[in-house]
């Protein structure tokens, strides 16, 4: 699915929790999604749609014929997150963003190489 340019809706934990089960078991019917619900959180099914009815909403998933699928998966709205956290917190600077990490935690030799070698590869 392809990234556009937006502002992301940033998820509630609990708002992540169901579009995880959305995304791991689409496209599924909107009744098996009330029973998967219910199973893993012991929800109701207006509990269910009301989060469905929601994520719909923000152009996450559609509900088409009851049958419940992503708009977005899940790689390109953790992408999204990520560039959209950066832009806000780091003025969308990806050196400022690691700068600030190292300044508080030392990076392993192994996590340095993995940097090095995502560097080396982005520059092939």
């Amino acid at each position: 699915m392809a990234q556009e340019k937006r502002e992301w809706y940033r998820m509630t934990e609990a708002e992540r929790r169901f579009a995880d089960v959305v995304w791991e078991n689409e496209p599924l019917g909107s009744g098996e999604l009330v029973k998967l619900c219910e199973e893993r959180f012991g929800w109701k099914k207006s509990t269910t749609y009301t989060f469905l009815k929601k994520l719909c909403g923000q152009g996450l998933f559609e509900n088409r014929d009851s049958k419940v699928s992503a708009k977005i998966d899940r790689e390109s709205y953790d992408h999204g997150m990520g560039e959209q956290f950066v832009k806000e917190t780091y003025d969308g600077s990806l050196p400022k963003m690691i700068a600030a990490f190292m300044s508080r935690k030392k990076l392993s030799k192994q996590q340095v190489d993995e940097i090095r070698q995502m560097i080396d590869n982005y520059e092939e």
